[in-house]
């Protein structure tokens, strides 16, 4: 089968789709993006975190054939070209970033959440990050990355 996708913006399709196969699979296999990394393949970890028309979800847990005609938005797409996003910034300056490994899919969460709520309190950015594991951080260095993102936008930066 085919699978026909918006993704970051752009109309693609990936050929030769097998039934089972996850959006994080076509994504990173077949249309060659490979920012969403793939870890647990169970929707545990978020490491695979991207947003479905508007939504944050683990696409290592989406069907590809499901996403048939959805807007899908990777870590690729968060930046315009070379500029990164506000919240991919952020997480540069506050030291957000160790290994790498679960950055995508929290940057994607966090921008969501930044998204549909512009000055989100802590426990809004807890609960909208809570399915995203990270081993290196110890999540303060993120919470701050994603107040400086949050208060970035409010000021207009």
């Amino acid at each position: 089968m085919h699978v026909a996708l918006i993704v970051n913006g752009r109309p693609l399709r990936a050929e030769d789709v097998w039934e089972g196969e996850s959006l994080l699979y076509v994504l990173r296999e077949r249309l060659g993006l490979p920012g969403s990394k793939n870890a647990c393949e169970q929707g545990e970890c978020g490491s695979c975190t991207v947003r479905l028309d508007g939504a944050p979800v683990c696409a290592c847990l989406v069907a590809a054939g499901q996403a048939e005609g959805s807007e899908v938005v990777t870590v690729e797409g968060l930046a315009d070209g070379e500029q990164l996003a506000p919240v991919q910034r952020a997480f540069l300056d506050a030291g957000a970033v160790q290994c790498g490994f679960c950055t995508p899919g929290l940057l994607v969460a966090a921008d969501a959440l930044l998204r549909r709520r512009p000055a989100p309190a802590d426990e809004d950015i807890r609960e909208a990050l809570a399915g995203n594991l990270c081993r290196c951080t110890g999540y303060e260095t993120i919470m701050d990355a994603v107040r400086l993102a949050a208060a970035r936008r409010s000021e207009g930066a």
